[in-house]
């Protein structure tokens, strides 16, 4: 496996930085009501507020990069909304395990409550994808959502994952 680099680093420092000084102004979380509907708001409300900052941020990418198609829009509001509540040293634990392989995980499982938060990161993109379908959303943005790590939708799937990525 080849180690992660600087830019690999960098990019796990920011979302460090992010996930610590996240917040949601009430007026950016007021602006949401003008084309997100109720159920999937609902979703979003119970994200934790680090998801729900990056979600915002992604979908600021998004648009910057001209999407302006709902679905797509939506899928990367609640991308992470199956995170749910899992604390900041799980997902760094998920993070350095992805980086620098699974003995990561092994030993990090044995500390109690780390297994369920790390498999519930894992499997994170199925769980978000129930969560939106459950909401509402359309299958093709649950579909986004779903395999938001190995895009599928040949239109936005990637401009999804490259957004997720750099925010």
């Amino acid at each position: 496996m080849t180690r992660p680099g600087a830019r690999w680093w960098a990019g796990r420092i920011r979302q460090f930085r992010a996930y610590v000084g996240a917040g949601v102004p009430a007026g950016e979380r007021a602006g949401l009501e003008a084309w997100v509907p109720p159920a999937v708001l609902a979703v979003f409300d119970a994200m934790h507020v680090a998801d729900r900052r990056h979600g915002l941020d992604v979908v600021a990418t998004l648009r910057r990069e001209g999407v302006r198609d709902p679905e797509v829009l939506l899928a990367g509001l609640i991308h992470d909304a199956g995170k749910g509540t899992t604390g900041l040293v799980p997902r760094v634990l998920h993070a350095l395990a992805h980086g620098y392989g699974p003995s990561i995980r092994r030993v990090a499982t044995v500390v109690p409550g780390y297994r369920a938060a790390l498999d519930g990161l894992e499997r994170h993109p199925e769980r978000s994808a129930e969560m939106a379908a459950a909401a509402g959303c359309s299958a093709r943005t649950v579909e986004l959502i779903r395999w938001q790590e190995a895009p599928r939708d040949p239109e936005f799937g990637e401009l999804l994952r490259l957004a997720d990525e750099r925010n």
